[in-house]
């Protein structure tokens, strides 16, 4: 049985203390290591390395979401949890673009955390039942939309987002820029929303572009 080494991410002691108790006492579970903020954080998994972290969102100053985009960006085989009391989708879904394999709601028993820290380990997601449904609703959006978008519209939609030009684009596709114009056009019809942002962040919340910051 392969040990999985664990570092813990929260900016209250007393819960980093819950945390451990609550894993260390798991067979197959070793925690390597404590953090109370980001820079502690990206530390823990230099220093440390562990297999997986558990990062709560709220850490004072610090922005948890950029955390877990640090996390995923410097250490991409550690796998990622989130232990938090937010439940709002938006909270979710940022979570989970930012890199997150887990997500775990605070208050929780604590069979579920031990649980999401397993599967993560095997290269598995894991989401409470609590938010589960924000997941499910995501992902059924993202078939329905990315069924309707044109191969040809969402090549333009990448290109758009990575900052290029009408012009650029279609110099790049062999098209006229007239012809992206009314590809863009489509895909802000299709999609609801207007302008190179909202389109951006359409393409990042639907997985047609990679989240390169």
């Amino acid at each position: 049985m392969q040990t999985i080494r664990v570092g813990i991410v929260d900016d209250h002691a007393l819960v980093r203390e819950g945390l451990r108790l609550i894993l260390e006492r798991e067979p197959d579970i070793e925690i390597v290591g404590e953090a109370a903020d980001a820079t502690g954080a990206l530390a823990l998994a230099a220093g440390r390395k562990p297999h997986v972290m558990v990062v709560d969102l709220t850490l004072g100053e610090s922005d948890g979401v950029a955390l877990l985009r640090d996390l995923t960006s410097r250490h991409p085989r550690i796998r990622l949890v989130t232990v938090t009391m937010h439940e709002h989708e938006e909270t979710v879904r940022q979570a989970f673009l930012a890199g997150a394999a887990g997500y775990v709601v605070k208050g929780a028993p604590s069979v579920d955390l031990i649980a999401a820290v397993r599967a993560v380990a095997r290269n598995q997601h894991y989401v409470h039942p609590m938010v589960a449904s924000v997941v499910v609703v995501d992902s059924l959006r993202w078939l329905r939309q990315a069924d309707r978008l044109t191969p040809r519209e969402i090549e333009v939609l990448r290109m758009l987002t990575a900052g290029r030009t009408a012009v650029e684009t279609g110099r790049e596709l062999g098209i006229s820029a007239h012809t992206v114009r009314r590809h863009i056009a489509n895909v802000t019809d299709k999609a609801g929303v207007r302008g190179r942002v909202a389109l951006t962040r359409y393409a990042l919340e639907n997985h047609l572009v990679q989240d390169e910051t």
